[in-house]
């Protein structure tokens, strides 16, 4: 039943992908709610959302960019639209007077399997907490954050190689096909709405995804290399792990992007630089070190180690430990 009349909402890249793969898949698209144009860069130039670039690319009609979900001109507009369905991808947080608007729901498409890592930041907590699993989740928006009935999942692997960019862009195409699976079933009355209780086991506590903020980027070197492995490939590319490398005349904030975790007994305070000057650099933390393979120093541009080597004396730095 490819006539549902839907109205898409979703801002970032991650977003396009589903809204392209409806579009393929032929369905109604009669709108499309993503956010406001604002101002980035040095010039402060009004640049557009993902979605609305595609969107207008795509000669959709009907893109609302509200400044307040609930202005009452916005609701008219989207009851005007005669909207079925709502599907919500890497949006905001809808409030009631909206998501009840549909006449069959709003289904929302989440970067984990539900009910673990509700939140902003699923796919890079999955990650920094060394997950070897995650998945995509659709399920019907209700009142709160990420708690509905749940529709669909379905499983990824995650591999060691991965980072958090990686994995998202995995997820993306993932996402995608499961929300036209999740808009096939419902149109052949396969769905099976399930509470997220039916995927919680007794005592076990669920894993949360909160926005992850600049405070929350910064390693604890006191940790394993493990561990720090993983926070610095969970946030890599964006927003990026950091850490701080100080002299007596100079202080840097600088982001590792890639690294390799060695593991080695060894008696040398965390945060301790090894260096040859020129090819390795790796810093010690609790029973071994990390190598760091690419990093950038704040207002420089991404580089090797190699690169970084070449052109810094690392000699004279420490890394700041709290």
């Amino acid at each position: 039943m490819k006539n549902f009349r839907i109205v898409f909402m979703g801002t970032p890249d991650f977003a396009v992908s589903t809204l392209g793969s409806l579009l393929i898949n032929g369905y109604n698209v009669v709108g499309v709610v993503t956010t406001p144009d604002k101002p980035s860069g040095r010039g402060r130039k009004m640049s557009k959302s993902a979605v609305k670039e595609y969107a207008e690319y795509s000669s959709l009609d009907n893109i609302l960019q509200p400044e307040n979900l609930k202005d009452a001109e916005f609701i008219s507009r989207l009851k005007q639209l005669k909207p079925d369905l709502f599907i919500v991808v890497a949006f905001r947080m809808l409030p009631e007077i909206v998501w009840k608007i549909p006449s069959i729901g709003t289904i929302n498409l989440h970067a984990s399997l539900l009910p673990d890592y509700r939140g902003a930041a699923p796919i890079n907590h999955a990650i920094i907490n060394g997950e070897t699993t995650t998945g995509v989740t659709t399920f019907f928006i209700d009142e709160k954050i990420d708690t509905g009935n749940i529709l669909l999942r379905d499983e990824v692997q995650i591999f060691p190689f991965e980072n958090a960019g990686d994995l998202h862009d995995k997820l993306m195409k993932l996402g995608a096909r499961l929300v036209i699976k999740t808009l096939s079933y419902i149109a052949e009355n396969k769905i099976q709405e399930l509470p997220q209780t039916h995927f919680t086991l007794p005592d076990k506590s669920l894993k949360p995804a909160p926005k992850i903020h600049p405070a929350d980027c910064f390693i604890d070197w006191k940790n394993e290399p493990e561990k720090i492995h993983n926070f610095i490939r969970g946030l890599s590319p964006s927003p990026g792990a950091r850490s701080i490398l100080k002299s007596n005349s100079a202080k840097y904030t600088f982001k590792i992007f890639e690294s390799q975790p060695e593991n080695s007994d060894h008696d040398l305070k965390p945060g301790k630089i090894i260096t040859d000057g020129k090819h390795f650099m790796k810093v010690a933390c609790t029973h071994g070190f990390i190598n760091i393979i690419n990093l950038q120093i704040e207002g420089k541009t991404r580089m090797s180690v190699v690169e970084f080597l070449r052109g810094f004396e690392i000699t004279d730095y420490i890394i700041e430990v709290s």
